[in-house]
């Protein structure tokens, strides 16, 4: 027989009270375990539980809880965040987008840096240089903007440190090779440490015409380093010279062939590089011009006389080779044929100048 609706409600009620029961006993349980552990560990009994009773019972006036919105905008403005143009700061990259990526670096708002701020070199995408979750420096451009963001920029700091770094070479008088990109009526346009260099037509000592050097590497040295100017000049010819000079020294005969013709002297190209024959080193006789003795391609036999690196310049000379004043002028084969003769002369006048000088000195100190 099944049971009245009535009936229903008591079972069902008896069964809850039986779960009440059960469940009570439980906590019972629970607790009577929690206070042997407590008592176990040495917590004081005063400690209040995380969940107080009275709390549930007590009327608490929530209207006046919490921040508003101003109240909120003052408590951070009391944070200072010291960020300002010019600092270089810690960064994570969270975001890569189409313009630029967005950047956290602590402040109240994400940062954003805009694509061409991304390297001092062309890329073709933000990915080429950054990585989301990257951490990385940072150079603050400029103030906040309206919304609260920073602009932010990498090519500032490889820029900055592009500069150390050439200054750095050029202390050095350091020989560095580079990749010619373009050439103009004026020169030749490189790249050193990603800053845009230049080499003027006539430090560019090759046979080659300026447009065929693109894509060429070149030794090149130093001439200006000019940051605030905005100026980096180097030289081919210095390097070349250089590199000669390593391999020459003062008294020595070379061969060489007149490339260029002044009224002050000639250009002699001895090997790839370029000296000089002043018009008062040609004979020990005046001189008007040194068309009157000399055309260019002329093969011909010069001594040494300077080698100056620093300026990347070699002086050369006819006249300490001639065997007898103006021979230059009536005779030049007899020079060339008494060159080596004549040059060890030279050489050994210039020792004994040398012991002499170091004599002198002995008998001063």
């Amino acid at each position: 027989m099944s049971a009245t609706p009535t009936e229903q409600i008591q079972d069902s009620a008896s069964e809850k009270s039986s779960e009440d029961v059960a469940e009570a006993n439980a906590e019972n349980s629970v607790s009577s375990n929690e206070a042997i552990n407590e008592e176990a560990l040495g917590i004081p009994e005063e400690v209040p539980t995380a969940d107080d009773p009275s709390s549930r019972t007590k009327k608490i006036d929530f209207d006046g809880a919490g921040f508003t919105l101003d109240e909120f905008a003052s408590l951070l403005s009391k944070y200072d965040y010291n960020f300002k143009p010019g600092d270089i700061v810690n960064g994570t990259v969270f975001a890569l987008e189409a313009k630029g990526a967005m950047i956290d670096i602590g402040a109240k708002t994400a940062a954003f840096m805009p694509l061409q701020e991304v390297s001092i070199n062309r890329v073709e995408g933000l990915s080429d240089v950054l990585q989301p979750s990257e951490i990385r420096e940072f150079f603050i451009m400029s103030e906040e903007n309206e919304d609260g963001q920073l602009s932010l920029s990498i090519r500032r700091i490889e820029y900055q440190r592009a500069w150390e770094r050439v200054r750095q070479l050029q202390k050095e008088d350091a020989t560095i090779y580079s990749e010619v990109f373009a050439t103009n009526r004026g020169g030749a346009l490189v790249r050193v440490e990603g800053l845009r260099g230049f080499i003027p037509g006539s430090h560019i000592s090759t046979r080659k015409a300026k447009e065929e050097l693109v894509a060429d590497f070149l030794p090149l040295k130093f001439l200006e380093v000019d940051e605030e100017r905005n100026r980096l000049v180097l030289s081919h010819r210095r390097a070349l010279v250089e590199r000669k000079m390593n391999r020459l020294e003062v008294g020595e005969v070379v061969i060489g062939a007149v490339r260029g013709i002044k009224p002050y002297g000639a250009f002699i190209d001895i090997g790839g590089v370029s000296g000089l024959l002043h018009i008062s080193e040609i004979s020990h006789e005046h001189i008007e011009t040194p068309h009157s003795v000399l055309n260019v391609n002329d093969q011909m036999k010069v001594m040494i006389i300077d080698l100056d690196a620093e300026r990347g310049r070699i002086s050369l000379s006819t006249k300490a080779l001639e065997p007898e004043p103006g021979d230059m002028l009536t005779d030049p084969q007899k020079v060339f044929d008494k060159a080596e003769e004549m040059a060890a002369r030279y050489k050994q006048m210039l020792l004994e100048q040398a012991e002499e000088g170091e004599d002198t000195a002995v008998a001063q100190s």
